[in-house]
């Protein structure tokens, strides 16, 4: 007779099935959204063809559709709102030909062939299109829908990444061709500006934007948000350490925080300054990029990061201060409210104007 299972291994044997089970139900979540999402991109359709063939009027299109909606509420009991069956005409609307002309071919003077959406290509929740089809630049549009499915962002994060304007914080470093390759294919990162921002907004701190705190209130304030700031850093971040210490010639010196960026294959060091940047704040810097390329980071990492977030920023100062070929060293703005969305549009719109 064969030994009894032992309860450790009775224990191992449940667990797995537990995961089996759980990566079923997920699974099936997932195909039930899709799904949704797909009938709800043929339901959009064929109200906009049935518009088509009648040459239906606004306020009849609205007849219409409250009438559709007491048929189908009675059939499915809910789901089918006045208000979603129009969001459905306007998920449809958006995603069927929204793309009749693509950036990088309006900078280059040619015409492109209508861009289709079929509806298996929907894979975020029908929230995520609903808020997506709100954003009317399709460019703007394509990036965030991008960056959330990549990302894996919750429909809150999206929210919150719209909010703080990242695309527009992304496109004024860039040139035509960058912001369009942005809303193609969202953010690539292949060197190190690619994952500094300017500004970095903190707004999920908590911290008032006038209130007095000091620099190690700063940081225990993203110690506690951790994982807002990684949100914020962007792709490829993982936490290191806080208060890191370095030691040389018996003087001990402490780097704020520090990350790996699996994307770039580097460390990142970041210090934090509540004041107006300094020339010694960028050489301290410089000090630390210095000493992790020289005593910690592997032969097959890349060069180290060192970013300075400060509450201010004289532009000229840190020109002057680092190298005409520096790639290593940043500086960086920090704001703790959200910012004027529609302020940073206009600043892109005539940045692009004067291009």
């Amino acid at each position: 007779m064969g030994e009894m299972i032992t309860n450790s291994d009775m224990g191992l044997l449940a667990q797995r099935i537990e995961n089996l089970v759980e990566e079923a139900r997920k699974n099936v979540l997932s195909h039930v959204n899709t799904v949704m999402v797909q009938t709800y991109f043929e339901i959009g359709r064929t109200i906009v063809e049935n518009e088509q063939q009648g040459d239906i009027r606004a306020a009849y299109g609205k007849s219409v559709l409250k009438e559709l909606s007491k048929r189908l509420n009675a059939k499915f009991g809910k789901g089918f709102s006045v208000d979603n069956l129009e969001n459905m005409r306007r998920f449809y609307l958006t995603y069927s030909s929204a793309i009749s002309e693509t950036s990088s071919q309006k900078l280059e003077g040619e015409k492109s062939e209508t861009v289709s959406r079929k509806s298996t290509d929907f894979v975020l929740s029908w929230s995520h299109y609903i808020f997506l089809t709100k954003i009317n630049n399709p460019d703007e549009r394509n990036f965030y829908e991008k960056e959330a499915v990549q990302e894996g962002w919750s429909l809150r994060e999206l929210k919150r990444q719209f909010d703080s304007a990242l695309y527009e914080r992304l496109s004024l470093s860039k040139d035509k061709l960058a912001i369009a390759e942005l809303s193609r294919q969202g953010i690539i990162i292949e060197k190190p500006e690619d994952i500094v921002k300017d500004p970095y907004i903190l707004e999920f701190l908590g911290l008032p934007e006038e209130s007095r705190y000091s620099e190690s209130v700063l940081e225990q304030k993203i110690i506690d948000k951790l994982q807002g700031f990684l949100l914020e850093l962007g792709k490829g971040y993982t936490f290191v350490g806080r208060q890191v210490r370095l030691t040389f010639d018996e003087k001990h010196f402490y780097v704020d925080l520090v990350f790996f960026n699996r994307m770039l294959q580097c460390f990142v060091l970041i210090d934090l300054k509540i004041g107006e940047i300094t020339h010694q704040d960028l050489g301290q810097m410089q000090m630390y990029v210095h000493y992790y390329d020289r005593k910690v980071k592997l032969p097959t990492e890349n060069p180290t990061v060192g970013i300075v977030l400060c509450k201010k920023k004289d532009d000229t100062l840190v020109e002057l201060t680092l190298p005409e070929d520096n790639t290593q060293i940043f500086a960086s703005k920090y704001q703790t409210v959200l910012p004027n969305k529609e302020e940073f549009a206009k600043i892109l719109e005539e940045k692009l104007d004067a291009e």
